[in-house]
């Protein structure tokens, strides 16, 4: 099973790399949406929280 996660995560890697050379205007795309939507779920925590506390 260990040896799966291993392969598996190296498999990510690559890719990740080979998405990051070969397209990198694409590459940072996809971070900038991926960072919108962890601060977009952190807004939305901190509002629940705020209306819980009101």
């Amino acid at each position: 099973m260990a040896q799966v996660k291993k392969v598996a995560l190296y498999a990510v890697v690559v890719f990740v790399l080979y998405t990051i050379v070969t397209s990198p205007a694409r590459a940072a795309d996809l971070v900038q949406v991926g960072f919108e939507g962890i601060s977009s779920a952190a807004q939305g925590v901190g509002e629940f929280m705020t209306e819980l506390i009101n």
